[in-house]
């Protein structure tokens, strides 16, 4: 059993991919901003923009952090009480970091950045999350602090363009298998399913194929989903959205992945 993430890294595509990037219709946006180099990982920044942008477009911060929070209790549980006393000494337990979070300033930032760290302890063992930088050792420079405010106000512009949203963090009860029984989605307007992807480079065929997976999953899931017409990517480090039409998805496309890579 293995995630979407993770399945789309190990199977092996046909030549050029089960959905070729150069398939999806590319729109290129330019606000003027210019990214400069940042002291973060990559990883940091990322989820940071999408938490921030979950928060900014209305969600309670508990509920836009919930991850972070969930990967805060099971590192507590792991270390035990002596380490939670040492986390609220240095003021950087995740209940002070999430009611920081108030907007788009420097020290909203700083404190997603920080709350963020504690994610990775919802997504992997303990054992892999602790040779992770931990929130104190985590502080975004001005440079990474500016960065993520541009590229959180590129989502709002999005979602002010393409949106509302109706739905975030899609999960797809029904439609995962044995062989795939995790893994979701990152938002949903009204007839398009997106991946946010906050990277320096274009789409890749793993991750059109990660998006097509959560389509054909979101098909055998709940009954909102099965108005999805249109597969976006959304980069805001490039400012680019990506578009491509279901119906523009070969049929045999569509058995093979739901047959060889998500096991129907």
């Amino acid at each position: 059993m293995s995630s979407v993430t993770v399945r789309c890294k190990s199977v092996k595509q046909p030549r050029g991919g089960y959905i070729k990037p150069s398939q999806f219709k590319e729109v290129v946006y330019d606000d003027g901003q210019e990214l400069f180099d940042e002291n973060v990982h990559y990883s940091v920044r990322g989820m940071a923009v999408e938490y921030l942008t979950r928060f900014m477009s209305g969600m309670p911060a508990a509920e836009a952090f919930a991850n972070p929070i969930c990967g805060y209790s099971v590192r507590i549980s792991y270390f035990g009480e002596q380490k939670e006393a040492e986390d609220r000494e240095k003021k950087v337990d995740i209940g002070s970091l999430i009611g920081a979070i108030k907007g788009l300033d420097d020290a909203s930032i700083v404190a997603a950045c920080k709350a963020v760290t504690y994610d990775v302890w919802f997504r992997v063992s303990p054992e892999e999350a602790e040779i992770c930088k931990s929130a104190d050792e985590t502080t975004p420079d001005g440079n990474t602090i500016h960065n993520i405010r541009v590229l959180v106000e590129r989502c709002l512009s999005f979602f002010a363009q393409y949106g509302p949203v109706v739905g975030s963090g899609l999960y797809f009860p029904g439609g995962y298998t044995k062989t795939v029984d995790s893994g979701d989605a990152d938002f949903m307007t009204a007839d398009t399913l997106w991946d946010f992807k906050v990277s320096k480079s274009k789409p890749d065929n793993k991750q059109t194929l990660q998006l097509l997976m959560y389509w054909l999953m979101s098909r055998r899931s709940y009954p909102q989903y099965q108005d999805i017409r249109r597969l976006g990517i959304f980069n805001p480090m490039l400012n680019t959205v990506y578009l491509l039409e279901t119906k523009d998805i070969p049929p045999e496309t569509v058995e093979a992945v739901e047959r060889d890579v998500i096991g129907y």
